[in-house]
């Protein structure tokens, strides 16, 4: 059993600016922004938001199956996926291109600023869905905005169920293609600044999306996480961190756990929690993909965290 991941794969240029933005953005100059930010930490990370789901699903001994286009400097990304044991069958390098490139900008309150150039990710819909065998669900993140359409048209028209995580793709799309996406979908995932320009842009109620697919997740960062189903409002709370760290791949994080148990079966109680403690271990972590545990580590935890055993 096989999860696809359809998205990005990139290296992430990760900066400290030890400050706050606010402190530096005047609201009634933003017409005329021209800002500049001395960050004295900067490191380099493996990311995308496909190479993140798929790293922390492996982590909770799933299959993930990544679908992307990469550039030719690909080759120290490949190396660390085949460390992970994670398939590269469908991972594409488009030789003249870079890999995405994310430069991020972090302030001490963990708001972030970030620029991303797409490079091979523009690509990505030479990749096909149906190229895949033993896919049993699927997910369109955030990857080049001809892939995204293609790759959800392929997941409805083969009828693998999937999740549409617009992330950051979002501002690609007006208001007719999200709904496109949101009835092709089986579940929608996002966070709570995407789920306001999801409401605006389609001129729907977080209600009202949740009448088209089975499930409407929204992560509300340290607050948890609400999933609307069959009507209801579901509360997961969210695990309590022992650091906060780092909060880049988080979410990736978190969509990991929501693919693992659809792909286990569990209800949305146990689902939910899954995917707020492993968002709560990236956290704990520097960089998208540094954290690491063992199975029955994490089963203890979630036990410690919820007062359940999985």
């Amino acid at each position: 059993m096989s999860a696809l991941i359809c998205g990005s794969y990139a290296f992430d240029n990760i900066m400290v600016f030890q400050d706050r933005f606010k402190n530096h953005i005047l609201p009634d100059k933003v017409h005329m922004l021209n800002v500049s930010f001395l960050v004295p930490e900067m490191r380099r990370e493996l990311g995308g938001c496909a190479g993140n789901i798929a790293y922390n699903l492996k982590l909770l001994g799933g299959e993930p199956l990544p679908m992307a286009t990469v550039g030719g400097d690909f080759e120290p990304y490949a190396q660390w996926l085949e460390q992970c044991g994670i398939a590269q069958t469908h991972i594409k390098v488009i030789d003249n291109s870079y890999t995405g490139q994310a430069f991020i900008t972090t302030d001490l309150d963990d708001n972030q600023i970030t620029a991303f150039h797409p490079g091979a990710m523009s690509f990505s819909h030479e990749n096909r869905v149906a190229d895949a065998q033993g896919v049993t669900i699927g997910i369109v993140s955030p990857d080049g905005r001809d892939g995204m359409i293609e790759h959800a048209r392929q997941f409805a028209e083969l009828e693998i169920p999937f999740i549409f995580d617009p992330g950051q793709g979002m501002p690609m799309f007006g208001g007719d293609d999200l709904m496109r996406f949101i009835e092709q979908a089986t579940w929608v995932t996002v966070n709570d600044y995407e789920m306001q320009l999801l409401q605006d842009r389609t001129g729907r109620s977080a209600a009202q999306i949740a009448e088209h697919v089975e499930a409407l997740i929204v992560t509300l960062g340290g607050e948890g996480s609400q999933i609307y189903s069959k009507g209801e409002r579901i509360d997961i709370p969210c695990a309590k961190a022992a650091r906060l760290a780092d909060p880049t791949g988080c979410g990736d994080a978190y969509r990991a756990g929501l693919l693992y148990g659809l792909m286990q079966g569990m209800d949305w109680q146990s689902t939910g929690r899954i995917a707020s403690l492993l968002g709560t271990l990236k956290m704990e972590s520097v960089g998208p993909q540094n954290h690491r545990f063992e199975r029955s580590a994490f089963d203890e935890r979630f036990k410690q965290e919820f007062g359940f055993a999985l």
